[in-house]
């Protein structure tokens, strides 16, 4: 997919998650697993715009937009750089994602911009000043956006420019559910599906950064060797399969560690219930996607006799309650 454009936006509430200290978590540009739009010099602004929802490559148009030259007093200009793909972009074109932006919308949840120009009454963001978004689904497949200063926050100088783009989803629900549910201390164990997602390797460099072990289950595939080896030089501790995991061999290879406190689940079906059966009693499982499409089901002998705590996590819910929250 290629170049998009200026949109109006108006009010929206800021993000405030722990972007410097994600930042100093995460280092290794290597955990980009999400395709990523890098915007070239274009002849004009334009932006990637649907009408209706439906199947991305049928619905999504270029077209071209002309970016205001007057701001509003509090407004600033933004020219994106890079902005990820990252499947809740797909399943909110096709109308399936909770979140509906009013239609015709400019595609996008996250990216990475430059101020270029701001509104005289724009006291925290000035020309230069790298930023992501701060407000979900503002559309930033586009090559500028105008909006409300309070919907964008600085990112720390020196981000790299694709880390930037992809901070605000995969990284942030990353830090989050290592840090929400359950209290982890160094020497503790988490226990992952999809594992070598965005979000699985975020997960697995900031628990190494925290001292937690992790044992991260992956898909059967022909490359296993080569997966197994990047993970580990991101910190993973164990790196197995699925159907190591459904097998009930995961007992004999995690025998000198600890039972997961944690588990995070973003597949469901059969692989939820394999997280469920290595935890430890009263451990929890996070689900924060189903990329079978699989319900989770919860064998009752987990709930009653592992006491097992299964919870939901939305990152753009959180970004709605405490946006504005300094924790």
């Amino acid at each position: 997919m290629s170049a998009p454009c200026a949109t109006r936006l108006c009010g929206g509430r800021s993000l405030v998650a722990q972007i410097s200290r994600i930042s100093l978590l995460l280092r290794k540009r290597s955990l980009l697993t999400a395709i990523t739009v890098k915007y070239s010099t274009t002849r004009e602004p334009c932006a990637l715009r649907y009408a209706e929802y439906g199947d991305p490559s049928k619905v999504v148009q270029q077209s071209s937009l002309s970016v205001p030259e007057k701001l509003e007093p509090n407004e600033v200009k933004v020219k994106m750089l890079a902005s990820p793909i990252n499947p809740a972009d797909i399943n909110t074109i096709q109308g399936v994602y909770p979140i509906k932006p009013d239609l015709p919308a400019i595609a996008g949840f996250e990216g990475v911009g430059e101020v270029v120009d701001v509104g005289q009454k724009v006291t925290k963001l000035t020309p230069g000043t790298i930023v992501i978004p701060g407000v979900n689904a503002i559309g930033t497949w586009c090559t500028h956006v105008v909006g409300s200063e309070d919907d964008w926050l600085q990112v720390p100088e020196g981000t790299p420019t694709l880390f930037a783009a992809t901070l605000r989803v995969n990284n942030c629900t990353a830090y989050r559910m290592l840090k929400d549910f359950v209290n982890l201390k160094p020497g503790d164990v988490m226990i992952q599906n999809a594992a070598n997602s965005g979000c699985g390797q975020a997960v697995i460099q900031i628990a190494a950064a925290k001292g937690i072990k992790t044992v991260n289950i992956i898909r059967d595939r022909p490359n296993l060797d080569e997966v197994r080896s990047h993970l580990k030089n991101l910190g993973a501790t164990e790196v197995v399969t699925d159907s190591v995991g459904q097998k009930g061999e995961l007992n004999r290879i995690m025998k000198d560690l600890p039972k997961p406190k944690l588990a995070l689940n973003a597949v469901g079906g059969k692989a939820a219930i394999t997280l469920m059966k290595y935890l430890e009693h009263g451990g929890t499982m996070v689900t924060y996607g189903g990329m079978s499409r699989q319900p989770v089901t919860v064998p009752t002998g987990f709930l009653i006799f592992n006491d097992v705590r299964v919870v939901g996590h939305w990152m753009s819910r959180w970004h709605d309650h405490h946006g504005n929250l300094k924790n």
